[in-house]
């Protein structure tokens, strides 16, 4: 991709990115782990906003596994969240890499 042409559409492609940083904190995805023992939900800025503990799994002689569980789910909500931004951003980017994405 030509740098000038990338300079030219910097003002669409803010608007887009714009467009997208809103709807983007609208989304939720939800991880889980321990065969849905725990699951968490993060929003579109990478923020828990919710977290179900099936009750078998509250057990206070096994804290630290409880612990790994939460931190599990938590990743596996946030994966999932960065994969739903690529397939969103993927077309307005023209098939650049964003780190972090």
């Amino acid at each position: 991709m030509n740098p000038f042409d990338m300079m030219k559409n910097l003002g669409g492609l803010q608007n887009q990115l714009k467009e997208a940083q809103e709807k983007f904190g609208a989304l939720r995805t939800t991880g889980s782990s321990g065969g849905n023992m725990v699951n968490v939900t993060v929003n579109g800025k990478f923020e828990m906003v919710d977290i179900k503990l099936d009750p078998i799994c509250v057990d206070n002689r096994d804290v630290p596994m409880l612990q790994d569980l939460i931190l599990a789910a938590h990743h596996a909500a946030v994966e999932a969240m960065q994969e739903k931004m690529k397939s969103e951003l993927g077309p307005m980017l023209g098939g650049m890499n964003i780190p972090g994405l």
